[in-house]
């Protein structure tokens, strides 16, 4: 019966991933942790998800070259670095009990970030166009801060299974303000698989994985995610991402400060 809950969960994610495009991450860790998982499973089984589920993803916006390899080089470089220096961080512990406050916290920071992302999402979107018309962009500069973006980016999705998806998107948008929305979508996927998938083997070592919880999510989410898809044009993202954002907002107060 249990195995039926998580294929419903994993059915309920990939609903709002195809309705609002938010990352996966920000609605799952919160959903498996109120069904009682652990945080370190949570977290852990969640990054692996993600990878192996935004895999063919990947491959056809490459196929249509909506990928900026240079960009996509550049934050990785930064990125699957220090989420390795972070898995092995963790796995100087004794327990996964010793990091649990950890992960939580940085949990509540991130999902509140996630939220005023998706609350200032136009705003972001018209400081990058009046960016693009008014400033002529330094590439050179703005690569060596998607790499620092991309070590910072590391840390936090490797501690809380968020991030990879709404903050690489809205860091994509402000340094590189003269890039395609589609490219910006399509640079932002091909980094987060491979960054998701690193962390989520890291917790592979760490012992932090459920794989029958796992295989339960992949079977209710990838034919979840196409269904959204299609059902995004009938119900306004208006109307969808500010229950999404008030929802994250109040899962990232409780894990802060509760």
């Amino acid at each position: 019966m249990d195995f039926i809950w998580y294929i419903l969960t994993g059915a309920l994610v990939g609903l709002a991933v195809g309705m609002t495009g938010v990352g996966g991450g920000s609605i799952m860790t919160p959903l498996l942790l109120m069904l009682g998982f652990p945080p370190h499973i949570a977290i852990g089984t969640d990054l692996l998800y993600a990878g192996l589920a935004k895999s063919t993803g990947v491959y056809l916006h490459a196929k249509k070259k909506h990928v900026n390899w240079k960009v996509m080089t550049f934050m990785a470089a930064g990125s699957l670095p220090s989420s390795l220096l972070t898995v092995i961080w963790l796995s100087q512990y004794d327990k996964p009990d010793h990091y649990q406050e950890i992960l939580t916290a940085t949990l509540g920071v991130m999902l509140v970030t996630t939220a005023f992302v998706i609350i200032f999402r136009k705003k972001i979107l018209s400081i990058s166009v009046k960016k693009q018309q008014t400033t002529s962009t330094n590439k050179s500069e703005n690569l060596k801060y998607i790499f620092f973006a991309g070590i910072l980016l590391g840390v936090l999705v490797t501690l809380t299974s968020v991030g990879a998806g709404a903050l690489g998107t809205a860091l994509l948008m402000l340094l590189f303000p003269t890039m395609a929305a589609k490219n910006i979508v399509g640079t932002d996927l091909a980094h987060a698989v491979p960054l998701t998938l690193v962390a989520g083997i890291g917790h592979i070592f760490l012992g932090n994985i459920d794989y029958t919880l796992l295989a339960a999510l992949l079977i209710g989410s990838v034919p979840a995610i196409y269904v959204g898809t299609h059902l995004s044009s009938y119900i306004p993202n208006k109307v969808l991402q500010p229950i999404l954002a008030t929802a994250l907002m109040g899962f990232g107060v409780k894990y802060l400060f509760f």
